[in-house]
């Protein structure tokens, strides 16, 4: 009879040896197969935000931005006083329709010329600002950039109009001129951002 108690015993090592190493194959085989937590990425709550709150962000961005031309309607105005009033002396009286460049202070002819320069440039940086950047319009160009000349030509006119009867108002309610002044440009500007906005998303600047 032959002896095979002693090759088993010899076996065994071995046998545990695979085992263990078929324990440790599994293993690393479930650690690889377990799925690993994504780590946020920084501004991650911020994005989430943005994506959960599309149509606020954007009232935002288009408030923000509009800074720009504002921006660029200071420097020109600066650029075009220095131009045309202070080096080609234009300062003679000028006044035509709403525009009334008479008094002392206006600057006459230099002083409408630089706020039109000033006004054009910057309603041309807004316009490709608030089409571009924050409504992401993919409407024709052509088409958005004439009905924009349209709104900005009454805000312009509203801008010119409007303050005078808001501080008359508001003196005769007893304010004085100071706080008049704030007054009508608070209204100015609530109503332009009022007017201006719904008619650049649903009708200047509208997404297809």
């Amino acid at each position: 009879m032959r002896d095979t108690t002693s090759k088993e015993a010899e076996q065994a090592p071995s046998a545990v040896l695979a085992d263990e190493g078929n324990s440790s194959v599994a293993s690393e085989t479930q650690t690889d197969s377990t799925p690993k937590r994504a780590t946020p990425k920084r501004g991650g709550a911020i994005r989430a935000w943005i994506d959960a709150h599309p149509n606020i962000w954007e009232f935002i961005l288009f408030n923000v931005l509009s800074n720009i031309s504002t921006i660029t309607r200071f420097v020109v105005a600066w650029v075009g006083t220095a131009v045309f009033v202070s080096a080609m002396g234009l300062t003679a009286p000028f006044g035509f329709l709403i525009f009334n460049y008479t008094s002392a202070g206006s600057h006459g002819l230099g002083g409408f010329l630089t706020f039109l320069l000033a006004e054009v440039l910057a309603q041309i940086v807004n316009f490709i600002v608030q089409m571009k950047w924050v409504f992401k319009s993919d409407s024709s160009f052509a088409d958005a950039a004439w009905k924009y000349a349209m709104l900005a030509v009454l805000i312009v006119v509203v801008n010119l109009v409007l303050p005078g009867y808001v501080t008359s108002l508001c003196i005769g309610w007893g304010m004085n001129s100071g706080v008049a002044a704030t007054v009508a440009s608070v209204v100015n500007t609530l109503l332009a951002v009022i007017v201006s906005y719904p008619l650049l998303k649903f009708w200047i600047m509208p997404k297809k």
